[in-house]
């Protein structure tokens, strides 16, 4: 059986084991790789340009989305030259608000839906969920699998649901979060990334967030694996989203060693690689300052949104 794109879908039963002992002495290498400083500061800078700040809060408000995007585009105003982020993501109802916001800048609105972060709805209720992002603006669309169904084998269920929310999407990329901290295992982690990708996904994503644990170097590493393997048998390239639990620069910069050396570096620009993780960007600014004055700045100096 062929998906839309022509694809042959493979039996998702028979997803490649993952090899967890492999995948941890991979990851232990790419952690203990020593980086230039030269290489450093290009890494941080790209590291930068990747970041999706967020905020998806009960609370959230104009206010604070206003601010969010303020900061998207002016990182650090006393330091010239710095990139913005990739994209800001918040909720549906805000995602009018943001795109005013960023508008001309080039900065993404991304907007989380289909029953976020828990993903407990029918499918009728994330159909519109999708639809009112888009039509507010939304340029990409993060949606949640249905991990019950998954954990209950009903891969057919959630390879369906993702197709469907995929032509919902229309010209909005798709990020499809797997939520990793409840699948359990890498070889569950691997199944879901080839469904996802077979099912339409543009960018594939660890986690909401609100789970831990979240985007650990392992799980990324069986993530990466499997955008090789998609690649390698469609041609197709696909993004990789690790989210939560990367708030530091040492972190990032072990992921993007992680990345180019896994799927090459055609796979280091916002296009394909992102870092859902909005504490990381202050600690990267702190790095990047040091470097420049040989001092770090107060954290005070720093929007903490």
């Amino acid at each position: 059986m062929n998906n839309k794109n022509g694809f042959e879908i493979p039996d998702f039963t028979r997803s490649p084991a993952v090899d967890k002992v492999g995948v941890e002495e991979r990851v232990s290498r790419f952690q203990k790789r020593s980086i230039k400083n030269e290489s450093k500061m290009q890494g941080l800078r790209m590291a930068l340009n990747m970041i999706d700040l967020t905020t998806l809060e009960g609370k959230d408000t104009p206010g604070k989305v206003r601010q969010m995007c303020y900061k998207a585009q002016h990182l650090h105003d006393v330091y010239s030259g710095l990139p913005t982020v990739a994209a800001v993501c918040v909720y549906p109802s805000m995602v009018k608000i943001a795109k005013q916001e960023v508008k001309g800048s080039g900065v993404k609105v991304a907007s989380v839906s289909t029953a976020f972060p828990s993903g407990q709805a029918p499918l009728d209720v994330k159909i519109m969920d999708t639809k009112f992002a888009v039509d507010q603006g939304a340029d990409e669309i993060d949606m949640v699998i249905s991990r019950g169904r998954f954990l209950s084998a009903d891969y057919n269920f959630v390879f369906d649901e993702i197709a469907t929310i995929k032509e919902v999407c229309g010209k909005a990329r798709l990020k499809v979060i797997l939520e990793t901290g409840e699948l359990v295992t890498l070889d569950n982690v691997r199944r879901a990334s080839d469904i996802a990708m077979y099912a339409g996904a543009d960018f594939i994503k660890t986690s909401t967030g609100k789970i831990q644990p979240a985007a650990t170097m392992q799980v990324t590493y069986t993530m990466l694996e499997a955008i090789r393997d998609f690649m390698n048998a469609t041609g197709k390239q696909i993004g990789m989203k690790p989210a939560g639990g990367i708030s530091n620069s040492k972190l990032a910069l072990h992921n993007l060693v992680m990345v180019n050396e896994t799927l090459g570096s055609k796979w280091l620009t916002n296009e394909w690689f992102r870092f859902g993780a909005s504490s990381l960007a202050n600690d990267v600014l702190m790095q990047i300052m040091k470097a420049e004055t040989g001092v770090y700045q107060s954290s005070d100096y720093f929007a903490i949104d």
